[in-house]
């Protein structure tokens, strides 16, 4: 992280301050006690922040519609810090989550060169066939290009209205010298975000998107311009209680009955809060007052778990007036994991990872010589133990390659304690690793001919 606080989604440096990054941020810390059937990320503290987790979570124990969102950059091979999302995607589609995974074929031509031709070649044949081999289930997975889904455009293109290049440079630290593709890219995104709720695609409902911290101002963005979108805001009641406001836009401003002298029409006006009390009194509140000259409804009776079903309603009721109706997205962050050699997991650095495709003999050479957390000697090993927060082969081994918690522990404890040696929790990590890409590849082997099974139908 620069010394400005920001956070960079296209940089080889970023801050591991996890607790510095929540409080910077406004993100909230994950619980994963409250999850039905929390996975290894979840468990083990390497999902460790979100925001509006709580939404999902409420629509996976109501039984209610969801969707999760997650990207590809289709420049490169795919490594094990790419598996960490798809091991979360596939969580939630496990929970109920209906999946979208969009390509970024037009942000790799803008910012990487990517041809979209190449793209669509490493996108399917690397990324979409481990993604199979990883467990997403086709049935309720679909992955479409952005160069052909023109409406993610169109979205962006329109929901730009509700930004500017001076939250550009705060949230990216875009300038003058920034090409306009690049400054592009993001809005694209946006649309990429937002576009599953549309009624085409889904229609409405929460959608989660699982990221590491670095692609948090993506989301910061499209959170921010969802709002902004909206006709009815949500806010506390200084009394207690919550009030539902008006939010006047040139675009809503005579269905909300202002006329053009400013005056408003009453009928109009009426018809607006019928509708919203309608609505409520649907939900079981009966103590509702309203002012309909300024545009305020208050609902003494309701509470901060109320707020998401209130504006589920009000989304629909400002989506059957001829707005767009748009949640902001609920998402989750990960922790990066350490690369081989300590420093950050990179395709163009073949020596800091391990690829989906890696041959074993070089696998077991890069975790032989993986940054470790044990002690110069054999003697002072013994005696003062390792490092487990700087020892690489221990953190793949909680990150990717053992599912057993009390295994887990029990290697931590003696590594720690000196019983266990370096050159033991690497051949550890070693016959772990063997295992889980020698399975990939066995189920790589048996998706080889179906992978057309996820793509969306104007992906062809």
């Amino acid at each position: 992280m620069k010394d400005n606080g920001r956070i960079d989604p296209w940089s080889s440096e970023q801050s591991t301050d996890y607790e510095k990054i929540i409080n910077q941020f406004g993100l909230e810390s994950v619980d994963s006690s409250v999850m039905p059937n929390p996975g290894i990320l979840h468990r083990r503290g390497i999902v460790f922040a979100h925001r509006d987790l709580d939404v999902i979570l409420d629509s996976i124990n109501s039984g209610k519609n969801f969707g999760t969102l997650t990207g590809l950059m289709p420049s490169g091979k795919m490594h094990l810090g790419h598996s960490m999302v798809i091991d979360q995607v596939k969580w939630f589609q496990d929970q109920g989550a209906d999946i979208t995974v969009a390509v970024a074929d037009l942000e790799a031509l803008a910012t990487r060169g990517t041809s979209l031709k190449e793209g669509r070649k490493t996108a399917i044949e690397e990324y979409i066939h481990n993604y199979a081999a990883l467990g997403l289930n086709p049935e309720s997975t679909n992955v479409y290009f952005q160069s052909s889904r023109p409406v993610v455009q169109k979205l962006g293109f329109n929901l730009g209205r509700k930004t500017n290049l001076s939250e550009f440079e705060a949230i990216y630290g875009f300038n003058g010298q920034t090409n306009l593709a690049h400054v592009q890219a993001p809005l694209v995104q946006v649309g990429d975000i937002l576009h599953p709720q549309l009624e085409e695609y889904g229609g409405l409902r929460p959608i989660v998107v699982p990221v590491g911290i670095d692609q948090d101002p993506h989301l910061r963005l499209t959170r921010g311009i969802a709002g902004k979108t909206n006709w009815f805001n949500i806010k506390p009641r200084k009394a207690g209680g919550l009030v539902i406001t008006l939010s006047i836009q040139e675009e809503n401003s005579r269905i909300f009955g202002i006329l053009e002298n400013g005056r408003i029409d009453r009928e109009k006006r009426k018809s607006i809060f019928d509708s919203i009390e309608s609505e409520l009194i649907d939900l079981g509140f009966s103590d509702i007052s309203t002012n309909q000259k300024h545009g305020t409804l208050d609902i003494p009776g309701a509470t901060t778990s109320d707020k998401f079903p209130i504006r589920m309603r009000l989304l629909r009721i400002e989506r059957n007036l001829g707005g767009m109706g748009l949640i902001p997205p609920c998402s989750t962050y990960h922790r990066f994991v350490v690369g081989m050699t300590g420093s950050k997991m990179s395709s163009s650095k073949p020596e800091t990872t391990i690829f989906m495709d890696e041959d074993l003999e070089v696998m077991e050479k890069k975790v032989k010589r993986a940054f470790s957390g044990g002690q110069s000697t054999v003697e002072e090993h013994r005696r003062l133990g390792g490092d487990t927060t700087k020892d690489v082969a221990f953190q793949y081994l909680q990150y990717f390659f053992e599912k057993d918690d009390d295994y887990l522990n029990d290697i931590k404890r003696d590594y720690e304690s000196g019983k266990l040696l370096a050159g033991e929790i690497k051949q550890i990590c070693i016959d772990g690793a063997s295992e889980w890409l020698q399975d990939l590849e066995e189920k790589r082997i048996q998706w080889s001919d179906r992978l057309e099974e996820f793509l969306s139908p104007d992906s062809f």
